[in-house]
């Protein structure tokens, strides 16, 4: 006999499952994300914005950040990445990354 008790009830476990299989996975692809920003930050910015060598701003200055940020904007900050500056070649090094990945790196310096 069918009941539609027991039916909204496994609905709503299957429901309740799913939710968290969808939650879980968001986390892991956001982890992902991070860890190939902090690769490419590793592999790219890292060899002047660790050390500060060529006046870059160091990873984790985030007031000099901040202020960087606020005074060009972000748009103006990832097309001078992507053009290169008198002491950074253009793309900074990432020869793989888009303009997204250039606004992570920086987001990803500042903090």
């Amino acid at each position: 006999m069918f009941s539609i008790s027991k039916f909204f009830a496994k609905s709503n476990r299957l429901l309740a499952s799913s939710g968290a299989v969808l939650l879980i996975s968001a986390a892991m692809i956001s982890t992902a994300g991070a860890a190939d920003i902090a690769a490419s930050y590793d592999s790219s910015c890292a060899a002047c914005h660790d050390s500060g060598a060529l006046n870059a701003i160091k990873k984790g200055d985030s007031a000099k950040w901040q202020q960087l940020i606020k005074q060009k904007g972000m748009p103006a900050l990832v097309k001078s990445v992507k053009s290169g500056m008198i002491q950074m070649p253009a793309g900074g090094l990432c020869e793989d990354c888009n303009d997204d990945d250039y606004r992570k790196l920086i987001e990803y310096m500042s903090k």
